[in-house]
This record gives C-alpha cells, sequence and structure tokens, in this order.
C-alpha cells in the first residue's frame, strides 16, 4: 500500500466547518485541501490575505469544494473574535478548530532579543490560546455539542531541544492547554487532541529555518530511523481522523507522527551543537537576506 494514499471515505467530513489557521501554505494547506476533499467546508486564516485569497481558490479548483479566505492576526483576540464571527456568518456554524498557526526561529537563544522570543510565544501559546477561548466560550455559550479542536505541537514540546527554545516553550504549553480542556470541556460536549510530527518539510518553513545549503548539511532525516521525511498526505490522514467522528472516543491524547525520531534521539535540532560560532554569524546574515527578499 502506498502510504501518500488517501485514508478516509470520501464523505467523512461531510457537514463539517472548519477553521485551520495558517491555512495559506505548507501543512496547513494540505491538511484543508485534504478535509476539503472529505467534504469539509474550510476557512483559513492568516495575516496575508492576499496569499489566503490564492490558496483558497486553489483549494477550491482542485478539490471542488468550498474554502473561506479570512485575514486574522491571531496574536490579537478581537481579530479571532471577528473571524470567528466572520466564518459563522459564511458558514453557519463552526464544528472543528484547527491551530496550526506558528512561527519559529534556529538560534542560540543568548542571540535572541526580548521581542523575538515573544514574537513566537504570541503566534504558537497566545494564538491558539485565542482561537480556543473564541471559539470555545461560543460553542459553550451556545450550547453546541460535538465539537473539536486539535492543535499542532511538536514532539520537543516534552522533550525540550536546544536552538528553538521559544517554540519549544511555546509548544510545551499548547500540549498542557491540550490535555487541561480535554479533561475540564468534555462536558461541554468538546474535545481536544493533538498531532506532534516530526520533520514534514515545507518549503517555506524550512528556507527560513535553513537557508541555502544548510538542509543538506543538516539533513533532519538522517535522524529518522525511518531514514526518510514525512509525506504531507500522512499528516493530513491523522489529522482528518482526529477532526472526524471516527475519533469520537479520542480525547485528550498527542499523536506522534516521526519515524521516530524523538525516540532516536531527543531534541530535534540538538544536532546544531555542531556548528561553530562563525557559522552562526552567516546563518544569521542568510536568514536576514531571505527575510529581505
Amino acid at each position: 500500500m502506498d502510504y501518500t494514499e488517501k485514508m478516509l471515505r470520501d464523505d467523512a467530513l461531510k457537514g463539517k466547518n472548519i477553521i485551520v489557521t495558517g491555512g495559506g501554505s505548507g501543512l496547513g494547506k494540505a491538511m484543508s485541501k485534504y478535509f476539503m476533499e472529505l467534504g469539509a467546508k474550510v476557512a483559513i486564516t492568516s495575516r496575508n490575505l492576499e496569499k489566503l485569497q490564492n490558496t483558497a481558490k486553489d483549494l477550491e479548483e482542485a478539490t471542488n469544494g468550498t474554502c473561506f479566505a479570512v485575514q486574522c492576526d491571531v496574536r490579537h483576540y478581537e481579530q479571532v473574535e471577528q473571524m470567528r464571527d466572520q466564518v459563522i456568518q459564511e458558514f453557519g456554524s463552526v464544528d472543528i478548530l484547527l491551530n496550526n498557526a506558528a512561527g519559529n526561529f534556529i538560534s542560540p537563544t543568548e542571540r535572541l532579543s526580548a521581542n523575538a522570543f515573544d514574537t513566537i510565544i504570541d503566534i504558537v501559546l497566545k494564538g491558539s490560546k485565542n482561537c480556543t477561548m473564541a471559539l470555545g466560550k461560543h460553542w459553550i455559550d451556545n450550547d453546541e455539542k460535538e465539537k473539536n479542536v486539535l492543535n499542532i505541537v511538536t514532539t520537543y514540546a516534552w522533550t525540550g531541544s536546544a536552538y528553538v527554545v521559544p517554540s519549544a516553550t511555546a509548544k510545551a504549553g499548547v500540549l498542557a492547554m491540550t490535555r487541561s480542556l480535554a479533561v475540564e470541556w468534555a462536558k461541554y460536549g468538546i474535545r481536544f487532541n493533538a498531532i506532534a510530527p516530526g520533520p514534514f518539510p515545507t518549503k517555506g518553513a524550512w528556507d527560513r529555518l535553513l537557508p541555502g545549503d544548510l538542509k543538506d548539511k543538516f539533513d533532519l532525516a538522517k535522524k529518522v530511523p525511518l531514514k526518510r521525511v514525512g509525506e504531507h498526505q500522512e499528516l493530513a490522514n491523522l489529522a482528518a481522523y482526529l477532526v472526524s467522528d471516527f475519533s469520537a472516543y479520542v480525547n485528550g491524547e498527542v499523536i506522534t507522527i516521526d519515524g521516530g525520531e524523538w525516540l532516536k534521539g531527543a531534541g530535534q535540532f540538538n544536532l546544531l551543537e555542531a556548528i561553530p560560532e562563525e557559522m552562526w554569524d552567516q546563518l544569521e546574515a542568510m536568514i536576514k537576506a531571505k527575510k529581505g527578499d
């Protein structure tokens, strides 16, 4: 069997309305596409409306489904509330929230400014909190049942990892929130689960994290016992299952999909210990140059 094939039956998400934060590209786009193929209506959000609209058009053409682009900076609660209300006005209701929006820096922590650290915390942890609270309060206030939240975390949420400390800190908070609310809000008919992906390369994110030829020098597939990185459809398959009614008895879980990477060596970026100080200067210069493109 081809592990890149689609897993669920075509109507598995029919009638479901889903919000995917960070849905304009990469893994968010891949998951959104599969949700639409399974019959869901999907609202994708990020700060870049033009990019979102282009993605929504691509996804609708590829799936014959419905994709609604909504501009939103998840760091700001009032924008999240406005986004929620726009989606409800468009779709009538929201059944599922996928907290996927993220940011990251690869850097020695002492090189980070306080603002750089805060930026990651605000996008990942505060953003996930804002979306969860805005949707959760709405569901609870309106007595809407059978809702669920899926959070994208990472294996270093529990192992920690050098050189990505803001991300590890934020993702650990998201994981704790997932497990806590899975218990607290189950009485309201709201489920919470998380996925911890290993290396699933996306051009935009990985080019920013490892610009130039660094992707070749630090090939994360070499750390995976299966000797490969993940295919986007594999992650989309797992996400679709966890947001579907087939997983109705799964609550408070974090499912790792990393080919055994974290078991082989805790800390996804610990191998960067080998980078000399001079190379960090070059890396920083390349990242700044990439931002200016």
